[in-house]
């Protein structure tokens, strides 16, 4: 975006996703400022930039969103619909280096582009490029990738960084053996917060609150499954603290452990994890 006109003797623009100014006239002409002269500040152009970042902001934030929501379902991806919001930097920024899967077995890799007709460009752990045009694709969730610490030190080598937390995401693999009746797993239980400090953790890392319940959603196996970790009614406590994670199914049936997928365990584990760690810890020798 170039600068524009702001009343006599300066231009704005956005630089860096900033509204900044620089002036047109006097010793200082051309020099962009550190800050906006008071005489621009209110201008209907500089107003106009900062709607504009509020929008790019959302706009970014929407992509991300979106990206994650694909990534932690694993569902399917039309390649088509890839290649069209490719050319959006944004998108790019979201999508870029996230690991691919096709449909053959040598089809994964790191998403390095898409073009126009459909073929994404992936780059595999022999660091070879591959093309592929397969109808869709998944972006799988970190669990379910067989080969993750093999990407993780490629990703390592190549100095990836992945706009949607995907590689490096927190996992937990599920047991290989729980109890058959089963509903609850305790582990991340008993960490102490303020009173509305755990309802406040729980809304600033994502999370839905609701009947005294922190929750999320994500689709397993075909089927919606939602994990929650009890955090108790916050205006009824002088204090909060984590209690049990369960998970129910689409139709708000409370699962046993045997039931629950390994997406859903690990998306699970992860939330109560987040929760626990934000807690107070007490100090001193009797701590």
């Amino acid at each position: 975006m170039g600068w524009l006109a702001a009343g006599d003797g300066y231009e704005v623009a956005l630089v860096e996703g900033r509204v900044t100014a620089r002036a047109t006239a006097g010793r200082s002409a051309g020099k962009q400022l550190k800050t906006l002269p008071k005489a621009v500040r209110e201008h209907p152009e500089v107003d106009r930039l900062r709607r504009f970042v509020t929008w790019l902001d959302r706009h970014a934030e929407s992509c991300r969103q979106q990206v994650d929501a694909w990534m932690v379902s694993s569902l399917p991806v039309p390649t088509g619909v890839l290649a069209r919001v490719w050319p959006d930097e944004t998108w790019q920024a979201a999508l870029r280096d996230l690991v691919v899967v096709g449909d053959g077995e040598d089809e994964v890799g790191f998403l390095r582009d898409a073009t126009a007709d459909g073929e994404l460009r992936l780059v595999d752990l022999d660091g070879e490029t591959v093309r592929i045009s397969p109808a869709t694709v998944t972006l799988p969730h970190p669990v379910l990738l067989e080969d993750l610490e093999d990407l993780r030190e490629f990703a390592a080598e190549l100095g990836v960084v992945q706009g949607v937390d995907q590689i490096h995401r927190a996992v937990f693999a599920k047991p290989a053996e729980v109890a058959e009746k089963a509903t609850e797993v305790k582990e991340f239980t008993g960490g102490k917060f303020s009173r509305f400090g755990l309802a406040a953790r729980a809304g600033s890392l994502g999370y839905r609150v609701s009947g005294g319940y922190a929750t999320t959603r994500v689709r397993d196996g075909g089927r919606t499954v939602e994990p929650a970790v009890w955090i108790g009614e916050q205006y009824w406590n002088d204090g909060a603290q984590t209690g049990s994670l369960c998970w129910r199914d689409g139709e708000g049936r409370l699962l046993t452990l045997p039931e629950v997928g390994p997406v859903a365990w690990s998306e699970g584990m992860r939330m109560a994890a987040a929760l626990y760690a934000g807690r107070t810890v007490e100090k001193g020798t009797n701590a």
